[in-house]
This record gives structure tokens, C-alpha cells and sequence, in this order.
């Protein structure tokens, strides 16, 4: 390939035309419309807006429910029974009038966010998302499976159960953001696949505790990811492309456009990115934008889609790398470092 030549970026995500394949994940920075602006004019070929929380939800869905079934279902009437929350960047009310003005502005797709884990009113919600004009959504389903009762058929019931909702009320595509924390991941991801999940996001993170020893108070510090994070997401990436039909996305860890290459290697459709763009900008797109360009350019490959895969679990020669055997040549291997010579 000609140093000169310039590799095709674009990729499909949900089912979604997008100029390149970096994503500006949800955070402060896609708060607001100008800051979305902001993004796209720095290389963000998609935008998620920051989850609404189920917290924020205090509005009387009984209400809302006989109002929606009345035929009363414009996005304006129906905002009448949602109450305003000042608590966080956005209530329902305005998280809605964030995405509509957000549409307006933006011509690349916007993604909603929903924050929850039981049913409630998030097939309401997620409706109500779809009229303000978002391009798909994403369910931030950030459970802790706290009580030890609860097996992991129940657990993971609640997961399948408001996906199934959610995609019933909308006819816009829905990516599931999960944790790594399943006794058989890559089932569950087939069962969401199979109950409508249009994608798969990898990875969510929860929130460290942290302990004031002074004060003896609990608190939950928010950490930036760094590179190292990457490892996790790449590995189930890696190993659940081919094997569900849907879109994945790495998330966690992308820092740069090698992080990028990397998620593209083994399998995900896009790299999202949150830290690298509160740590260096917006701007900080644009050099990861390039650095993918240039690490493309380099290796001779025309485009995304060439490489997409290439290293996944089901197309490297010996696919125990993913696996238990590549760990114990890992310990091995520096364990050798030690050995007298």
C-alpha cells in the first residue's frame, strides 16, 4: 500500500454507519451539547450521553404508564409527569431536552444511556429516548449481586428480563454495558445476544471503596482507567467474536490509537474512549484518530474492517492463549527471570 494512501476508518456499530471506529464514551465531557460539538469536531464518530440514573426516576410510573397507554405519547406530553432532579448534571426532564437539542446539533449518531436494574419505568424511559431522537441506546446495568441468596440464574434473570423490556419498547438498536463479573460470561452474553441485545459493551467498571481511616467514613473514589485496564476487555472481546451475533465494543483501557488497534484486532467493532478525553480533551481524539491512521498506514492494512478480528480467539493459531495455558506460560516465563543462571 502507498504511504500515501489514507485507510478507510468507517465501521458499523449497532447497525450504525460511523466515519471511524473511536467512540467519546459517557462522561462530563458528552454532558453537554457544546461539549459534544466539541467532540465531533475532534473525531468522535459517535457520542454516549451520560447514563440517567434509575435514582433519578421519582416520578409516578403508574401515572406515566396510564398516560402512555391513553395515546397521550409525544415526547412533550409525556415530560409533563416527569419531575425535574437537580441532584447530578441532568434530571430526567432535561437529560430528555439534552438529547433532542443534542440531535439537532450533532451529525453523527447519538446514544442514550440508561442507568438500572430493575424494570420500573427504563421501557417508558427508553421510549421516551427514541422520540427525543436517539440514533440507539445503551443499558448501563451496573448490579452488584450483593445478597448471597440470590443465584445466579436470579442475578442474571434480571438482566435478561429488562433487556427484553427495553428492546420490546423501542425500535432502535440497545448495547448492553456489563461488568466481567459472571460465573459463565460468555454464556450470559449469548443469552443477551438472543433476548435482542444489538451489542455489548466491555467492559463497566464499579466504583472503588475506599476507606477514611480519620473518619472511619466509606467512600467511592472515581479513578480514570489507564492502559493497563485494556487486558480484560480485550480478552472477552477476543473471545466472543464470531461466537454471538452482535456488535462489541471495548471499553476501558483506550488511551491511544494502538489501544484502539488493539481492541480492532481482536474483534470489537469500536474503541470507546472516556479517560484519555477527561485527562487530555477533546483534542485527545484527534491524536488518537491519527496514531490508528499512521500504525494503519504503517502495517499496509486499507481499512478497519481488513483487520478487524484478525488476532481474535478464533482466528490466532493456538487459541489457549486466551485461555488457562497461556497463564501458566506467563508465570513460567517470569518465573525463569529468578532462576540462577
Amino acid at each position: 500500500m502507498s504511504s500515501s494512501h489514507v485507510p478507510d476508518l468507517r465501521t458499523r456499530y449497532l447497525g450504525l454507519e460511523l466515519r471511524s471506529p473511536l467512540v467519546a464514551s459517557a462522561s462530563p465531557a458528552t454532558g453537554t451539547v457544546d461539549g459534544m460539538v466539541r467532540l465531533e469536531a475532534a473525531g468522535a464518530a459517535a457520542v454516549v450521553l451520560p447514563s440517567l440514573f434509575e435514582e433519578q426516576l421519582t416520578h409516578d410510573q403508574v401515572e406515566v404508564q396510564a398516560y402512555l397507554d391513553a395515546g397521550s405519547e409525544s415526547f412533550g406530553e409525556a415530560l409533563s409527569f416527569v419531575p425535574e432532579v437537580t441532584d447530578y448534571n441532568t434530571g430526567p426532564e432535561r437529560y430528555l431536552g439534552l438529547l433532542g437539542e443534542a440531535r439537532e446539533r450533532l451529525s453523527i449518531p447519538v446514544i442514550a444511556s440508561l442507568n438500572g436494574t430493575t424494570l420500573g419505568g427504563w421501557a417508558h424511559y427508553a421510549h421516551l429516548c427514541e422520540q427525543a431522537g436517539a440514533d440507539a441506546l445503551e443499558l448501563n446495568e451496573y448490579l452488584l449481586a450483593a445478597d448471597p441468596s440470590d443465584s445466579p440464574d436470579v442475578v442474571e434473570g434480571r438482566y435478561l428480563e429488562l433487556v427484553e423490556a427495553v428492546v420490546a419498547s423501542v425500535d432502535i438498536p440497545v448495547a448492553v454495558k456489563l461488568s466481567p463479573y459472571f460465573t459463565s460470561f460468555g454464556h450470559l452474553a449469548r443469552r443477551l445476544v438472543d433476548a435482542g441485545a444489538s451489542g455489548l459493551v466491555l467492559f463497566n467498571r464499579f466504583t472503588r471503596l475506599d476507606v477514611d481511616l480519620d473518619t472511619l467514613e466509606l467512600h467511592l473514589p472515581v479513578d480514570l482507567s489507564t492502559p493497563q485496564a485494556l487486558g480484560l476487555p480485550l480478552r472477552w472481546t477476543g473471545m466472543l467474536f464470531s461466537s454471538v451475533d452482535a456488535s462489541l465494543a471495548v471499553s476501558g483501557g483506550v488511551h491511544s490509537g494502538l489501544d484502539a488497534a488493539k481492541a480492532l484486532l481482536v474483534g470489537a467493532d469500536v474503541a470507546m474512549t472516556t479517560s484519555a478525553v477527561l485527562k487530555g480533551g477533546a483534542a485527545a481524539l484527534t491524536g488518537i484518530e491519527a496514531e490508528l491512521t499512521e500504525w494503519l498506514t504503517e502495517h499496509e492494512y486499507e481499512s478497519v474492517a481488513q483487520l478487524r478480528g484478525s488476532v481474535s480467539r478464533a482466528r490466532v493459531p493456538d487459541p489457549s492463549v486466551y485461555e488457562r495455558a497461556n497463564y501458566v506460560h506467563s508465570l513460567t516465563r517470569y518465573a525463569s527471570r529468578f532462576q540462577p543462571r
